[in-house]
């Protein structure tokens, strides 16, 4: 019966075919928590118990000292108008060892953890090229590939020098016809011998969008390995290889730049029969066509760290900056931040930046745990970039003309022009969500999947037989399990709390059921199609990764002692979360273009769904609570939106906001009477700050009272300010000509 099924099968195509790359990418990194998504019965305990941990006393002081220190000597707004770093800011990060972070201390570096280096990104994020500069070498590129894949005598050659800044790296993988399908490289390089008998690498290749490209004098190359003769023993076509090249090398042409949005150093590469030795391939002749697992196993951690870092970034810049702007902005005379179209921006911006928050650290503390998930790190990337964007654009819609008016005042400009920046790179998140996160987490998270497929590729009865039984135990388990988490709306969730968050782990429970079996059906009846069906598998996508932050929030929760004033922000943030889960599921069943089954999810279906819902969303009157949260300096304020520095009150900007918004909120119960007496007709004025007079000769305020509003009152109209240009600063009429077109040479060879 199995042979038969399994030829019915093969024949039909109903399993995807997985290709050489493809099984790298399913087989790069491990299944972490999102294994226990799909299974359909988390065990909430675990997940609980995985660790949320602080820095270390030397990485704080890191952050508290040298990262603070270069937030204070960096110009920012000089730095997006010139476009090219300081020679002494070059050598400040040098001198404290920004470029070593990855590297362990015996090559010269600081050994730091993954969640210190996320940190770090996250603070420096704003400082535009500055913040580049120290993301690469401390990310994929070729200090992580070589402390990884390389012999000892790279690392003892390159590690010293990444580490103190004499190298400085660029990556080269994407080319004009390989972006995300970076598997199509067509970077080639042949193996031969020279006169000499020595066995050498001939390179051609047109690399772009190479962050660092300009600037680097060494490059990691992947390119796709020739070698004819079979000199390296591993066949005619070994397959990709990352080949270190360095700047000099006879052929090799960098320094020409793009102009990225965001102006930070990108640009092309090419090469003309640049020759390397085969001892330049990271891992040796041994590395010889494994760039590519060496790339997904990488990126299954590293996509974690540095552009989730910068997607909390633009959210906690948001936060940092919104909360306060609303409180010293007033219009009607009472401030913004009191309206409740204004409010709803706030709560929305507070509670997802804790969302992401929690995210980042749970799931860096997992990386340094040994983990690589590429699935979860995948989620992190997507969704944080996603968010941060949507946030920042929520920022700027308060701020209103103080978002939008250019220079060194702005707060949010910066990061509005480069957020799309991370939403293209490392994966465009359409693809991401779309191909990535449940394409590969359908295969590899799943507890039959990936067994069954093997089995079926192999022919194999007795394995496919094994493995179809557990999935059908698995698939019928959680049929029944679902329709018993409807009825009781998901009570027979064991939880880990008996706090007022249990409700969330019973609802994320329930959810987790009906996310495995929608799964099966989908892998079952759809097959091989999901790999077209990129629709459909985002909406997972969305269910899978809002699952997380559900799960990352309660987390932070309980790791941060389960502090009542943060309820407000946890209920909000876990009925937001719920609900997108929600959203996506009726997406699904909406769009189960199958027989029978597909009018039954899109008819009864998704009736139940919307009677028996997992969470309509916040409800309205949530919003003052948590808009609160970052709208006055304390504690909280600092969970949500630290750790993005803390400028002096004299520096533009987010200096002068602070400064203002500590000195209004220091003088709101004396500026509180002197509103009243206005309301009750004992003093006449036109304005707060007219009134102080009178309210003073009338016995509202003191003397040491009516000081305090006034310099409140000229801090607030000083930090609603925004900068002026004159015409000469303002034109710039000579605009350079010198853009050229790629050679002839160069686009033959794209």
């Amino acid at each position: 019966m199995f042979a038969t099924l399994l030829k019915k099968i093969n024949d039909a195509k109903l399993l995807p075919k997985i290709s050489d790359t493809e099984r790298h990418a399913l087989e790069a990194g491990s299944v972490w928590i999102d294994g226990e998504f799909f299974s359909g019965n988390p065990d909430f305990r675990a997940i609980m118990a995985e660790a949320y941990p602080g820095l270390s006393e030397e990485e704080q002081a890191f952050l508290d000292g040298p990262v603070e220190e270069l937030l204070h000597r960096v110009d920012g707004w000089k730095l997006r108008e010139t476009r090219r770093i300081p020679d002494d800011i070059w050598q400040f990060l040098r001198d404290k060892g920004f470029f070593g972070m990855i590297i362990p201390k015996e090559y010269g570096g600081s050994g730091f953890s993954v969640l210190a280096r996320s940190a770090v990104m996250t603070k420096t994020s704003g400082l535009g090229p500055v913040g580049t500069l120290i993301v690469i070498p401390n990310t994929l590129g070729a200090a992580e590939l070589l402390l990884e894949y390389g012999t000892q005598a790279q690392k003892d050659k390159y590690l010293p020098g990444l580490a103190s800044g004499e190298y400085v790296p660029c990556f080269g993988l994407t080319e004009p016809t390989a972006g995300s399908d970076a598997a199509s490289i067509k970077a080639e390089g042949i193996v031969f011998k020279d006169e000499d008998g020595e066995a050498k690498i001939r390179l051609n290749f047109s690399k772009r969008y190479i962050t660092l490209a300009p600037i680097a004098n060494i490059v990691s190359l992947a390119c796709s390995l020739h070698d004819p003769d079979n000199i390296l023993g591993k066949g005619e076509f070994p397959g990709i290889t990352v080949v270190m090249l360095e700047k000099g090398m006879p052929g090799l042409e960098l320094g020409d730049h793009h102009l990225p949005i965001g102006a930070f150093d990108n640009g092309p590469i090419y090469g003309t029969d640049v020759v390397a030795p085969v001892e330049n391939i990271i891992g040796g002749v041994g590395g010889a066509g494994q760039g590519w697992r060496m790339l997904m196993e990488q990126l299954g951690g590293g996509r974690a760290v540095s552009l989730p870092a910068s997607g909390v970034a633009l959210a906690k810049t948001s936060a940092a900056a919104v909360g306060p702007y609303s409180i010293v902005r007033e219009q009607f005379g009472i401030p913004i931040g009191l309206m409740e179209g204004v409010e709803a921006k706030i709560a929305r911006i507070a509670a997802l930046t804790y969302t992401l928050e929690s995210a980042r650290v749970y799931v860096c503390a997992g990386v340094d745990s040994g983990n690589h998930p590429p699935v979860i790190s995948a989620i992190l990337k997507q969704q944080t970039t996603e968010i941060g964007q949507q946030l920042i654009t929520d920022g700027m819609d308060v701020m209103a003309g103080a978002g939008v008016m250019q220079g060194p005042n702005n707060i949010l400009g910066g990061g509005y022009v480069g957020a799309p920046v991370s939403i293209t790179v490392e994966g465009a998140n359409i693809l991401t969500r779309t191909l990535m996160i449940f394409g590969q987490g359908a295969v590899r998270c799943h507890p039959f999947a990936l067994d069954t497929l093997n089995a079926v590729q192999a022919d194999d009865v007795p394995a496919f037989r094994k493995a179809i039984l557990g999935w059908t135990g698995h698939s019928v388990k959680n049929f029944f399990r679902g329709i018993v988490r409807g009825i009781t709306r998901g009570w027979s969730v064991r939880t880990p709390v008996n706090d007022e968050t249990a409700q969330y782990f019973r609802k994320l429970g329930w959810a987790s059921t009906r996310f495995a079996f929608l799964t099966d059906l989908a892998m079952f009846l759809i097959g091989g199609k999901l790999k077209q069906r990129g629709k459909i598998s985002g909406r997972f996508s969305d269910a899978l990764s809002w699952m997380l932050f559900g799960v990352t929030t309660l987390r932070r929760f309980q790791a941060e002692g389960s502090r009542k004033e943060d309820l407000p922000i946890v209920h909000w943030a876990l009925r937001y979360s719920l609900h997108q889960v929600q959203l996506a599921f009726e997406g699904i069943y909406a769009n189960f273009d199958v027989p029978v089954l597909g009018w039954i999810l899109r008819y009864p279906g998704r009736f139940w769904l919307k009677i028996n819902p997992l969470s309509s969303g916040p409800r309205d009157s949530m919003d003052r609570a948590v808009a609160a949260s970052i709208q006055a300096p304390g504690e909280q304020y600092q969970r949500v939106a630290g750790g993005m520095g803390t400028p002096r009150d004299d520096e533009p900007g987010m200096g002068r906001l602070l400064n203002a918004w500590r000195l209004v909120s220091a003088a709101q119960q004396p500026t509180l009477k002197v509103r009243k007496a206005l309301h009750k007709k004992q003093i006449k004025a036109a304005s707060l700050s007219e009134a102080i007079d009178p309210a003073l000769e009338a016995g509202v305020i003191t003397q040491d009272e009516a000081t305090q509003i006034r310099k409140a009152e000229a801090a607030r109209l000083d930090a609603i300010q925004v900068d002026t240009f004159s015409s000469e600063d303002y034109y710039k009429d000579e605009v350079s000509d010198n853009i050229e077109e790629p050679p002839l040479a160069r686009a033959a060879n794209q």
